[in-house]
């Protein structure tokens, strides 16, 4: 079945860096577009950075673009999200996701920007 699974996440202080991976599994990985999006306390989802099947196109939400940056290895099925410069409004629960049959979601991985 298909699996997206977080990682990366954790406390760090405002302006530092963050890693988050997204291993995916039961579908072909190289062929899809991925995403991640956030969710802070009592907000919405938001869409923070999408890349193409190839890597040859991304996109990124204003809020973080220029600090995040989002990559992705089809050999591993695993995209990535670099974030730096982290402040205190990124903190939320990070997901990846991406679109089989239906929309699919990973369960998140906690960023905690915070001194």
């Amino acid at each position: 079945q298909v699996q997206l699974v977080e990682s990366g996440g954790g406390l760090v202080q405002p302006g530092g860096s963050l890693g988050l991976s997204c291993a995916a599994s039961g579908f072909t990985f190289s062929t899809n577009t991925m995403y991640w999006y956030r969710q802070a306390p009592g907000k919405e989802r938001e869409f923070v950075a999408s890349i193409t099947s190839a890597g040859g196109s991304t996109n990124y939400a204003d809020s973080v673009k220029g600090r995040f940056t989002i990559s992705r290895d089809n050999a591993k099925s695993t995209v990535y999200l670099q974030m730096n410069s982290l402040k205190p409004e990124d903190t939320a629960v990070h997901y990846c996701r991406t679109w089989v049959g239906r929309q699919r979601w990973g369960q998140g991985t906690q960023v905690t920007v915070s001194s």
